[in-house]
């Protein structure tokens, strides 16, 4: 296992028109390997960013679809791991889907599937209500996978407002937590970096946090900020406004020294 790599986060504005989704996609990641990542991150439902939800239901896509196709076979030229945002994939027994989050060797092959455990139904205002249960089934496990760069915890956008999930990621040996997010700008301006800051200082882990940003078809708004943020909480990356890449190191050590400073989770009682 390499102790140091080269991570991106990848900040999109994605819509309704999947082939321009995945083509700008294509681009900035193609954008980060030049630069040098070997382990790149997608925003949530970055191939598809429907104007409501109920748009989920009717371009969701098989596990060999177009999207998961992408993913591999990007991976496999590249001979990069992608964490592939997430993607809207048929489920089982009725019209729902799941909203999933990939995990791609650099060989092509799915090391890893996370189905989004917690829901976004709020109401941010009178225009701008929120149910994400209507359309999507919930994700029952968490979900870590191991790769080069040390174990990885996998999550989806709201998932960040549940500590209790990444106590449960860093209890099954995570350093590297995954936050695929498509955040409102509403809550974002207020919570996103605070949120995404104080999963990495207490569970001491590197965190991935690519999110869309701008607004979307439909009018929906959403806050950016991808970042990549240390085991200290410190901000080691960060987009500004707009389409682009993160780039930071991710050094394993540094999440060794931070827990050996402060053992804390090994003092949990409860």
């Amino acid at each position: 296992m390499s102790t140091k790599t080269l991570a991106a986060a990848i900040q999109m504005n994605s819509g309704p028109d999947r082939d321009h989704n995945l083509e700008v996609a294509d681009r900035l990641m193609r954008d980060a390997v030049h630069r040098g990542a070997q382990l790149l991150s997608l925003p949530e439902t970055f191939s598809f960013f429907g104007r409501t939800e109920e748009e989920k239901q009717i371009h969701r896509e098989k596990i060999d679809g177009p999207t998961v196709t992408f993913l591999q076979s990007f991976a496999k030229q590249h001979g990069v791991w992608i964490i592939g945002g997430s993607v809207c994939l048929i489920a089982n027994g009725d019209n729902k889907v799941t909203n999933s989050s990939l995990f791609i060797g650099d060989d092509g092959t799915i090391r890893a599937r996370y189905d989004k455990i917690h829901l976004f139904d709020a109401v941010l205002g009178n225009r701008e209500p929120y149910r994400e249960s209507d359309v999507v089934h919930p994700g029952r496990d968490p979900v870590v996978v191991d790769s080069p760069f040390g174990v990885i915890g996998l999550s989806i956008c709201y998932d960040l407002r549940f500590p209790e999930l990444y106590r449960h990621l860093s209890a099954m040996k995570a350093v590297i937590l995954a936050i695929p997010s498509s955040f409102t700008h509403t809550t974002g301006k207020d919570h996103w970096e605070l949120l995404v800051r104080v999963r990495a200082v207490e569970n001491f882990c590197f965190v991935l946090a690519p999110n869309q940003w701008g607004t979307h078809p439909g009018g929906r708004r959403t806050y950016g900020h991808s970042m990549i943020v240390e085991p200290w909480g410190t901000v080691s990356a960060q987009c500004p406004e707009g389409e682009g890449v993160a780039l930071a190191e991710l050094d394993l050590s540094r999440v060794v020294r931070c827990r050996d400073m402060i053992p804390c989770l090994s003092h949990r009682v409860l």
